[in-house]
């Protein structure tokens, strides 16, 4: 029965064999307290512990039960499960618009492994479409699966195809693209391609999920329609993230690629606009446009694509107490660049100046952002920051660190000259630094959206 059992052992695996029943097996458990639990038994992870036994619910939640709480276990069938959603071919309406989904991988292109309790990137964007058949109602979509990686693999080589493919979309006609991403780095991803790909003609969306599509209370579906509603009639032609708003369904938020973080590791509103407010909501029926500063839709507009690219470059986030060995063997490693997330203002200890000086000497392009992610790199205001910069590290003004890696990574690819570097580095191409941070901005994280000033309203009087 070692195969019936799919990772059940030791006490678990003896319990589901006194009970003559095994994985896939619908049944209808009691435990020691009479709850009444029906639905299939799982996989179990080969990592976890041997005392519980875990059932999908018909609710589709899972549960699991320990060992020495279970009174019965009554078989009700068996029906092995096949997590697959099956491929459809999209239908073809000549008056709805053409959105290419490129597939990267993700939660938004997942499914769960039982085996291991990992989340693993296996559904084609043709599986996607059998999971949202809404798609059809929307657009013309086209379908490529370019990767099956995690987030975390995205690297020099995805940037690059990734750029390439949006450029040949659009070429191609599509009037709208969208991406399907994980979460972890697709803030990095929307930055890179904010600079690798200019002057779009039509919206670029980056999309993905926090719950994989096997969870009742997956994000998926309903960030997808958001994104391809978007690609397909929105009017805002940048590269965007759209995930949720609230962590409610009520609307998703488009984010400019160069201004958005992940802020949560788990919450569905993970993604917020920093230095500035979202551009527009985005409902099943409509968009609000909250943004007025913004490239619109216009397919006359040719797209460049530029997908320069060193990977020689690295952030280090300042802490107190760092030593200068760190910047001695990026110099070593040689390295090209290097972004500093800095304390206040864009501050460093004093034991890293020498080391920091030698770096600049020997050609390595250093910057300064600031780790409180809100607010300027102003170095001219104390002597800490005015002694930095005369050793040669130019402040960012409002960029983010990691769109700073991104843009950084992007110039090399181009130059090595430093003063072409740093003037590239310090002219804004999309927004990735701006003149002033929206007054309203940081207060409420969201820029005045309904539900925060209902709450400040009803709480702040």
């Amino acid at each position: 029965m070692q195969d019936e059992m799919k990772g059940y052992r030791g006490l678990a695996r003896a319990k589901l064999e006194e009970h003559g029943v095994k994985v896939w097996s619908e049944v209808r458990a009691v435990n020691d307290a009479g709850s009444v639990f029906e639905g299939v038994i799982l996989p179990r992870s080969e990592t976890l512990d041997d005392e519980h036994i875990v059932i999908k619910m018909r609710n589709g939640y899972n549960v699991g039960i320990h060992i020495r709480r279970v009174a019965s276990i009554t078989s009700l069938g068996y029906k092995e499960a096949i997590y697959k959603i099956p491929e459809r071919e999209f239908p073809v309406r000549p008056n709805l618009p053409k959105v290419t989904l490129l597939g990267t991988g993700g939660t938004i292109a997942s499914r769960l492994d039982y085996r291991t309790g990992a989340v693993i990137p296996a559904f084609t964007p043709g599986e996607l479409y059998g999971a949202v058949p809404e798609l059809a109602d929307i657009c013309n979509l086209t379908t490529k699966k370019l990767f099956g990686v995690f987030s975390e693999n995205m690297a020099k080589e995805q940037y690059v195809a990734l750029a390439r493919a949006i450029g040949d979309e659009i070429e191609a006609g599509a009037d709208g693209i969208v991406i399907g991403h994980g979460t972890d780095t697709m803030g990095h991803t929307a930055a890179i391609l904010s600079f690798m790909v200019q002057q779009s003609p039509v919206p670029i969306v980056l999309v993905g999920s926090q719950r994989s599509s096997d969870r009742p209370s997956s994000d998926a579906a309903l960030n997808l329609i958001h994104a391809a509603r978007f690609a397909a009639f929105g009017d805002i032609a940048e590269v965007m993230i759209c995930m949720f708003g609230p962590t409610s369904d009520r609307y998703g938020l488009l984010h400019r690629g160069t201004r958005c973080r992940k802020m949560h590791s788990s919450y569905r509103s993970t993604f917020r606009s920093i230095g500035d407010i979202p551009l527009a909501i985005v409902s099943r029926e409509s968009f609000n446009y909250l943004h007025k500063d913004y490239t619109r839709r216009d397919r006359s507009r040719r797209v460049k694509v530029d997908p320069a690219y060193d990977d020689r470059v690295t952030i280090l986030y300042y802490y107190p107490g760092m030593r200068a060995d760190l910047v001695e063997a990026l110099v070593e490693k040689r390295y090209r660049g290097i972004v500093i997330a800095g304390t206040g203002l864009g501050h460093v200890n004093k034991p890293l100046y020498p080391a920091l000086k030698r770096a600049i000497e020997s050609g390595v392009h250093v910057v300064m952002t600031v780790q409180t992610l809100w607010g300027y790199a102003q170095m001219y205001v104390y002597d800490t920051g005015r002694d930095l910069m005369d050793l040669g590290i130019v402040p960012l003004d409002n960029m983010l660190p990691e769109t700073a890696l991104m843009k950084l990574s992007w110039v090399l690819g181009h130059t090595d000259d430093h003063e072409e570097v740093m003037r590239i580095m310090r002219d804004p191409i999309a927004h990735e630094i701006t003149a002033r941070e929206p007054h309203n901005g940081y207060l409420i994280m969201q820029g005045g959206l309904p539900e925060t000033e209902e709450y400040i309203a009803t709480h702040w009087k």
